[in-house]
Formats: C-alpha cells, structure tokens, sequence
C-alpha cells in the first residue's frame, strides 16, 4: 500500500508530507482547494505524463516522491531483479522530477529509470479511478478490457493478438504471391541467372588479395632478377663485394685492438655487420632461387583478374563486395521462392488460422462464465443504487475474427424492471451512468491485485440514500485494500475510515495547499460544511454526529 507522498513545487502544492493509513480514506474540502491535484502527483509519481505547467510558479522544478510497501507475491521484487534494479524488501521507492523546461527524470529506490519502467512497476502499485472513467466505458475496447481483466484473460487475449498478427501476415504473402506471380516469376529466373554467374566466378575476397601480391610480383619478376644479382654481386659475389670489404675491416680493427683496446666495441660493430651481411646474402639468394619468369602463370592471374574486374564493373560493385553482393541476392531468391508459391502459403495461412481459432476458442470459454457472473454482480449491485429491477449483462456477440477474438464484447443495461437490456451507450442517462460506472469500477476492482484503489470524484451525479451505499461499497472494498477517494458527497466520506481535509491559503501573494488530518470532532465540522455550505447551524452539526455515529454503530468506521 501507499505509506508516504512527499511533494514539492507542484501547481499550487509548495510543501507537502504526507503519511498514509491502511482502509478507506476521505479526501475532502472545498471546489478548487486542490483535491484532486494530490492524487495527479501521485499519478506523477507513478509515471504519468506531464509537462511544464506542474511546476509552481516561480520555481525550476517540481517533485514528487512515493514510498509504498511492494505487494506480496514478489512479482515487483521479481521485476526489480528483472530489470537490474535495488530491491527493499520493506520500502519501494519511486521518485520523479519536471524542470520548468518540461524535461522529466526518474529514479526507483535512488537509481534513474526510463518513464516507461517507472509506469510499469507503477501498475503493480496502484489503481487510480479518474472523474471521467465512467465515459469511457462507453467504449467497446475499455468493456473488453474490463471483462478479460475479470476472466483473468489478459495474457490469452495477448496471445490471441499475436496468433492475429501471425495470421494476416501469412494471409498477405498469399494474396501478393497469387497477384504478383508473374513479376515475381521474372526477377527470381534474373536472380537465378545472376547467381549461377557468380556461382561459376566462385570468388572469394581473400582470393582477391593473394593474386594481385602475384601478379605484381609475376609482372615485375624481370626488374626482381635483376635487382636481385645486382645485390647478390654488391653483397658478396663481386671485387668489391661488401662482405669481403667488411672482411677486412674486420681483421684490421682485430690488429689495431692489440695496441688499444678502446677499438674493441668498433671491432665488435663491424664484425655484427659482417653476420648481418652475410644472412642477407644468404636470404636473397634463397629468394633468387625461388624467383622466376613464369608467362603462364603471369597470364593466369591476369585472365582471372580480368574476370573478376569484369563482373564487379557489370554490377557496379568492388571485387571486395561481390560476395556480399551474392549473399544479398540468395536471400532475396530464397524469399522469393518461400513466398511465391501459393499452395504452400495456402497451407502456412491455414495452420495459422487454425492456431488462432484454438486460441479464440479458449478465449471465449474463459469470457463466457465471466460474462455471466460480472452481470449478475453488477445487477445485483444496481439494485442498491436506485435501480431497482434494472439489469446489467455482458453481452458476447458473434461476429467477424479480430485481433480481439471472434465475439464482441457490448455492455448492456436495462434501468427499470420490465425492459430488455440495450447498449449502454444508448439508455442511460448521466446519473444512471455515473452509478452503473460506479458500481462496475468497486467490484472489477475486487480482481485486481493492485493494493492501492484511487478514485478521483468518481461519485459524481449522485446523492441522498444511493450516496450511502456507494460510501459502503468503497468501505468494503477498504477491508482488503487500501482505498482513497477524493469526494464532495458527505454520506460517502462518512463512511471512511480516515478523513483529510484538503484546503487552500494565501502566503505572502501566492496560493498554496494544505492537508489536514482529522480527528472525530473536526470530521463533524467537515462533514457538516459538506452538509450546510457556509452557515453550519447546529442542527447540521447533529446531522454530521448522526452520520458519523451510525456508521461507528454499523462498524463502518474504524476505531
């Protein structure tokens, strides 16, 4: 659950920390006073989208931090591992600041993540109802949404869409390979052709390098020879061959060493290049040995250069690149032939629809009983709600295949006994909507594992008895999670089991926020300002004790 908001800088919020308690919890106070705006920083904090406009004016940043218990079961301890992330097993903390400039950072347990992890462990953690939730379940993706959440479908509707995606794949191969046959025809017999020539070239780039080296040598073996005994005669075959010179060099510093042996090191330098001298002799006559004019190989390697030359010109590549230029045109011919026989694709679309049918028909065999049973908890629910004798139900209608299965899901309700059940979208009117959305959002509520329920004025549009029961309904729900709701309506904060007020004041020319907690007494005042408006009378005052009281003797609210 959440244990801690701390928030600074953001719209009118300078400073605020905040302690959370387990159960239900009351937001309250008056139009404008900045309710809603604790519940948009904790959405901040859970990754929510935001620009410049949440930072307080006059400032450069603004900053929310959450610190929440990790839910049991270890799936966030298991993500954290996941993602290489610290874990606590006592505190999970998610931090988030804007700069004035609009750029966000975001950090878990002290280390910087991406938006998109912050929001993904943020879903494990809470659940937040916006004032506008009940419009969108007008919309047939959010009632398929909610009723595969319900099942417990979720991963199987992710498959499904997969097995969809597979399909409608394989379906447009066929199709293009059936309308471009004969296209597809020419360029895999060009492709073929193109291959078999460089097939037959049978190049290799390595190739490339060792018969240019030859060829170079081979084109050039005359200036070689000739080079070569003009060396070997310099060196040591010649009258004044280097070797014989250094010879006697070698013998006259010997002598002069005799008289002064400060010539040793000299005569030690001539006689190492007398060695050296003579193991160049010796390699360029071995290289001499082995060198000769070879005609035929010389003319060879220029066929095979020209070849070579001719083939990468034609393509407009470089030798180096021929194979890469092959490799290239394998791949397209291997594409081409898996995608352009259309029996086989026939096939491959058949197996896939197949796959796509098994897995919509267990989509639908878990959607079936779930329909059923969501209806007859929100029928029930709509008769404490002044709907008595309406009828809520989940209606599967057969139609075509989708990436969503092969039924839509339509939401359907009957406000009054005696009438058939028609889209929702079509006859209920906006306090109709309000208490059927309600009452759909406390018991899908019920499946999710998220510990913390957030709902921002969800109670809109009703009132008097059915307010009562819709504070009761959160109440529950409260027993096992921990909820918070932002709320006008006195009959639903009455039923918390914790109240704060939320206010504004000026300071020094600027508004800022303020939160309250309350004890008994001032939860009287509060609920009787919800009761009276401006002028709380004495009797509003009893009213509010009366509310508080009875709920304190029906045990809905905590000691």
């Amino acid at each position: 659950m959440l244990q801690r908001l701390s928030i600074r800088d953001f719209v009118i919020v300078d400073r605020l920390d905040l302690d959370f308690g387990a159960g239900f919890g009351a937001l309250t106070g008056e139009t404008g006073a900045g309710k809603s705006i604790l519940l948009d920083a904790l959405g901040l904090a859970l990754g929510g989208r935001a620009d410049a406009g949440v930072v307080r004016t006059g400032e450069s940043k603004a900053e929310v931090t959450a610190a929440f218990d990790p839910p049991p079961g270890g799936v966030v301890e298991s993500w954290l591992a996941e993602q290489e992330l610290p874990t606590d097993e006592d505190t999970l903390i998610l931090r988030r600041v804007v700069d004035a400039n609009g750029r966000g950072r975001a950090w878990i347990n002290g280390t910087p993540v991406t938006l998109a992890q912050l929001r993904a462990v943020g879903e494990w953690l809470a659940d937040i109802h916006g004032q506008h939730a009940h419009h969108a379940l007008l919309r047939a993706e959010t009632q398929r949404a909610l009723l595969d959440t319900h099942a417990g479908a979720n991963a199987l509707a992710g498959e499904l869409a997969a097995c969809w995606r597979e399909w409608q794949r394989v379906r447009t191969l066929r199709q293009h390979a059936e309308q471009d046959a004969a296209s597809s025809m020419r360029e895999r017999e060009l492709l073929t052709w193109q291959l078999k020539e460089l097939d037959e070239l049978a190049f290799e780039p390595a190739e490339w390098t060792e018969i240019n080296a030859e060829h170079a040598r081979l084109a050039h073996a005359a200036d070689l020879l000739s080079g070569a005994d003009e060396v070997l005669d310099g060196l040591g075959e010649g009258e004044q061959a280097v070797r014989a010179v250094l010879g006697r060099l070698q013998g006259r510093l010997a002598s002069m060493v005799a008289i002064d042996p400060d010539l040793a090191e000299t005569r030690d330098l001539v006689a190492a290049a007398a060695i050296e001298a003579d193991e160049a002799l010796h390699a360029l006559r071995r290289y001499r040995e082995r060198l000769d004019l070879d005609p035929q190989r010389l003319g060879e390697l220029e066929r095979r250069i020209g070849a070579v030359t001719d083939v990468a010109r034609k393509y407009r590549v470089t030798p180096e690149t021929l194979p890469e230029l092959q490799a290239g045109w394998r791949a397209r011919l291997d594409s081409l032939e898996t995608n352009a026989d259309p029996a086989r694709l026939a096939a491959a679309e058949a197996a896939a629809c197949a796959a796509f049918n098994e897995v919509a028909g267990r989509l639908s065999a878990a959607r079936a009983p779930a329909a059923a049973a969501l209806s007859a908890t929100i029928s029930e629910a709509m008769q404490s709600l002044a709907m008595a004798g309406g009828r809520f139900e989940v209606a599967l209608i057969a139609g075509e295949p989708s990436a969503h299965g092969v039924e839509t899901v339509e939401f359907r309700v009957a406000a009054n006994a005696g009438q058939e059940p028609r889209s929702l979208a079509k006859v209920v009117s906006g306090g109709e909507l309000s208490r059927i959305g309600l009452a759909i959002q406390v018991m899908t509520s019920r499946d999710s594992a998220t510990p913390t329920l957030i709902f921002d004025e969800v109670d809109v549009g009703i009132g008097g008895r059915v307010a009562e029961i819709v504070g009761q309904l959160l109440h529950r729900l409260g027993q096992d999670r921990q909820v918070l709701c932002v709320t006008h309506l006195p009959q639903v904060a009455a039923c918390a089991d914790w109240q704060w007020r939320i206010s504004k004041t000026s300071h020094e020319g600027r508004t800022v926020s303020a939160v309250d907690r309350l004890d008994n007494a001032e939860r009287v005042e509060e609920i009787a300002r919800m009761l009276g408006g401006v002028d709380i009378t004495a009797t509003t005052r009893r009213h509010a004790a009366e509310m508080l009281g009875n709920k304190a003797r029906q045990g809905v609210l905590g000691t």
